[in-house]
């Protein structure tokens, strides 16, 4: 049994209210990968992570005519996506603003917020951190935020084996690519792609992996 199998049998344990006979189980078939699985259950079902519920999309960098419009430089993935949304935040989630409109322009969106109207009212904004709220996102599948990402623990698929955290995410066009770090602080890139990658379990904390030749130091 593989140690993805392995989650999905305390998954279905957990459930059922029944753990402590699949601790039972497992631990009689295969001590290593027992071992390998009470690790990961120590430190990432310890619910280390915790999700923000607010996050951060952009900072007000200035003006826009004479009518109260903000560029808004961008954080998230595109000035698109920006626009998507009807409600903004300041101060972490405590000020919401509705917008008014909001357009890209090149890399930046031109912002407008009920309540400020002119070009000197948008001036004392400028500095400011814009949120977006969890609850209003609609991502596609397999689509993950990249804080969420972060932090969360790499593991082979087939072994249980523990190669770091994730602990920064890299855009290249063409797939991102994941940095991790082990206990020893040393750093690897592994591609996002279907061969490597075979799990992403944001609520579970944890990222499959089959690693290709050569990615470890320690692979034949």
């Amino acid at each position: 049994m593989s140690f993805k199998a392995y989650l999905k049998e305390y998954d279905r344990a957990r459930t059922a209210k029944n753990v402590l006979a699949f601790y039972t189980v497992i631990s009689d078939k295969n001590t290593d990968l027992f071992r390998s699985f009470m690790r990961y259950h120590r430190i990432v079902q310890g619910g280390k992570n915790v999700k923000k519920q607010f996050i951060e999309a952009g900072k007000i960098v200035g003006t826009h005519g004479l009518k109260g419009e903000m560029r808004v430089e961008v954080w998230c993935d595109s000035p698109q996506f920006l626009c998507k949304f009807k409600r903004l935040y300041f101060g972490k989630g405590s000020t919401e603003l509705k917008v008014i409109t909001a357009r890209p322009h090149k890399n930046i969106v031109i912002l407008l917020v009920d309540g400020v109207n002119t070009v000197e009212q948008a001036d004392t904004m400028r500095g400011r951190i814009i949120y977006i709220n969890r609850s209003d996102m609609k991502l596609d599948k397999n689509v993950f935020l990249i804080q969420d990402i972060l932090g969360i623990d790499v593991r082979d698929i087939d072994t249980g084996k523990s190669y770091g955290k994730v602990t920064d995410v890299f855009k290249t066009g063409a797939n991102d690519v994941y940095q991790i770090t082990d206990e020893h602080k040393k750093d690897y890139l592994i591609p996002v792609i279907d061969d490597v990658v075979k799990e992403i379990n944001i609520d579970g904390e944890y990222i499959l992996i089959k690693p290709m030749k050569g990615i470890f130091d320690d692979e034949d």
